[in-house]
């Protein structure tokens, strides 16, 4: 087909269509021949490797197995030893651990399926990416199946004990930390027994927190502070927020928190992310979002001249001005003397209670003198992209492990420590060959 059409290019002018084919014949040419060379080069590194295994106590040799294994080119055949451990009741492919195999995919296939399959909106569109782009043929189902193999280890390794700061190296001026929680959509059974915002009491979805880190450097000409390029790391979490507070911790850590000279909490004035930050980040900074506070702003003057008062919008503004200049005990004492002896008085008194607990954490004329960012952007932004875009679409409904998986891997990705990960993951794989896992 090739020569084919290598000769109609020579006779006469080609077509667009006719360069599309010649392209993907090309290509599918070129995979041929190399997915020969990358089974016949693994088959011999199989080989030598079965050759120099030393079974561990109580494995017996069962002899050699076949395995279909898909890559990047496409597939081929390996036979690799198989031991059978009698006590344990299980099989052992040491092969196949040592060459990081997936079930029946290599690595490098792995490693791409997990990647287009989180961040593709949807399974489907991941599968038809891959074959358009790649000619690599793998059904929707399969890459699900991926992603749920290698999530939980993606989990796990998001929640890892820091390792020792090494603070000569990562020591920054303004380390900070944001958190907010949002609601996946989840299967019925996800949700039995729980209370939700429905009108029937129900819940629709599940709340993930997501947690970020970043750092800051410098200030612009005008005083207003610059977020270091790609300083952003994230970590998400089903579990409760007393059990995410020290996981976000914990990436702090990774992050240089001990070596930071100031640490700064961004988050909205929810009672229990304000909790949280006391326990796991005891001496920082605790700013409540200006664009929070300005919202509830709105919510007591609603409460203290109606919905739709003319002159709602102006006083709103003059809220935030008056904010900004560290006015906020002011603005409560005032707004009280408004609605002294009114029959709004207590609405009124009710909206207010949440600039009444955050006065300490409102001081936005204070904190953007000393340089710092007023606003949780960066992890309401993650929220949108990390969560939403991907477990928000429409008519999607998830299990808790389903949306907690693709949430590490887009949290892995999104913190540039894809590479990082599969190392790991590599390595847990081959320790599987090591005497003392298997002698347990």
């Amino acid at each position: 087909e090739i020569q084919q059409l290598i000769a109609r290019f020579q006779s006469q002018a080609p077509q667009a269509s006719a360069v599309a084919e010649l392209e993907i014949l090309v290509r599918t040419a070129v995979f041929k021949s190399a997915n020969e060379l990358v089974g016949w080069l693994l088959q011999q590194a199989v080989d030598r490797f079965d050759k120099a295994y030393q079974p561990k106590p109580g494995e017996i040799h069962k002899g050699r197995d076949p395995l279909g294994v898909q890559g990047i080119f496409g597939g081929f055949p390996l036979n690799r030893d198989y031991y059978y451990h009698p006590g344990q009741g299980q099989g052992h492919y040491p092969a196949d651990n040592a060459l990081g195999l997936e079930v029946s995919y290599t690595p490098a296939l792995t490693k791409l399926l997990c990647l287009e399959g989180a961040d593709e909106q949807t399974y489907l569109k991941a599968e038809r990416h891959l074959l358009q782009t790649g000619g690599i043929s793998v059904s929707a189902r399969q890459i699900q199946r991926v992603i749920q193999r290698v999530g939980t280890a993606a989990q796990q390794w998001q929640e890892r004990p820091a390792e020792p700061a090494q603070c000569e190296r990562r020591a920054a001026p303004i380390l900070y930390v944001s958190a907010d929680g949002t609601g996946v959509p989840m299967l019925p059974e996800e949700l039995a027994g729980r209370k939700g915002k429905q009108a029937d009491g129900k819940a629709k979805t599940r709340q993930v927190y997501l947690g970020c880190v970043f750092t800051q450097h410098r200030v612009d000409e005008k005083g207003r502070p610059v977020r270091d390029w790609d300083s952003t790391t994230y970590v998400s979490s089903f579990k409760s927020i007393d059990q995410f507070g020290p996981l976000l911790r914990q990436e702090a850590l990774r992050r240089g928190l001990a070596c930071a000279s100031k640490v700064v909490l961004l988050i909205d004035g929810a009672h229990g992310l304000e909790n949280m930050g006391k326990l796991n980040f005891k001496d920082c900074i605790q700013i409540v979002d200006f664009f929070h506070a300005l919202e509830h702003a709105g919510l007591v003057l609603v409460a203290l001249l109606g919905k739709d008062h003319p002159d709602q919008e102006r006083r709103r503004r003059r809220w935030a001005k008056r904010l900004l200049k560290d006015k906020v005990q002011s603005l409560i004492e005032e707004t009280r003397q408004e609605c002294a002896g009114k029959p709004q008085a207590p609405a009124v008194e009710e909206a207010l209670h949440y600039f009444v607990s955050n006065v300490s954490r409102m001081q936005y004329g204070t904190f953007r003198a000393a340089g710092y960012f007023i606003g949780s952007g960066v992890v309401e932004a993650g929220c949108k992209t990390v969560i939403g875009a991907r477990c928000k679409q429409s008519g999607m409904f998830w299990s808790e492990p389903g949306a907690e998986n693709i949430l590490a891997f887009r949290c892995i990705h999104s913190s540039r420590r894809l590479d990082q990960f599969w190392k790991y993951r590599l390595d847990a794989k081959g320790a599987n060959n090591d005497c003392l896992p298997m002698a347990a």
